[in-house]
C-alpha cells in the first residue's frame, strides 16, 4: 500500500502564512465584532497554514481563559468575511485566501505529555535507561 507523501510548504507559503498570522493577531486585538462569543483579547493566533494555490488559509487559534472554545471558533468562522477583507486590503496577493478557523489543541496535548513524564512509573523507567 503506497503511503501518501505530503509536500513541505514553500518559502512563499511560509512568508504569507506568517504575514497573515501577524495581521490577524493585530486585528483580533483591535476589531470589535459585536459577538458575545468572542473576547478578542483572549484569542491567540498560534499558526496559519496556507494552501499551495493560496485559496485557503487555515488559522489555528487558542483561547486564553475563555470557557467555550468551540463556540469561539464557530463565532470566528461566522465573521471570516471580515478577516478575509482585512487580508485582501493589507497583503498583495492575486487571490485573497478564504479563511477558516480551527481550534489549536497542541497546548492540551503538551500538558498531557508533561503529565505523563511526571508519572512515577515513567520516571522510574527513564531512570533505568540512564
Amino acid at each position: 500500500m503506497p503511503t501518501k507523501k505530503t509536500k513541505e510548504p514553500t518559502e512563499r507559503q511560509l512568508r504569507v502564512a506568517a504575514e497573515i498570522q501577524q495581521l490577524l493577531s493585530k486585528q483580533l486585538l483591535t476589531v470589535d465584532l459585536y459577538d458575545e462569543d468572542i473576547t478578542p483579547s483572549m484569542v491567540m493566533v498560534t499558526s496559519v497554514k496556507v494552501s499551495p494555490d493560496f485559496s485557503w488559509a487555515t488559522v489555528y487559534v487558542h483561547s486564553i481563559g475563555q470557557s467555550d472554545e468551540e463556540q469561539m471558533v464557530e463565532a470566528l468562522n461566522r465573521h471570516k468575511g471580515v478577516f478575509r477583507k482585512v487580508i485582501g486590503d493589507n497583503i498583495r496577493l492575486r487571490i485573497t485566501p478564504d479563511v477558516r478557523f480551527k481550534l489549536d489543541n497542541s497546548f492540551e496535548e503538551a500538558q498531557k505529555i508533561e503529565a505523563l513524564f511526571d508519572n512515577p512509573k515513567v520516571k522510574e523507567d527513564l531512570a533505568k535507561e540512564d
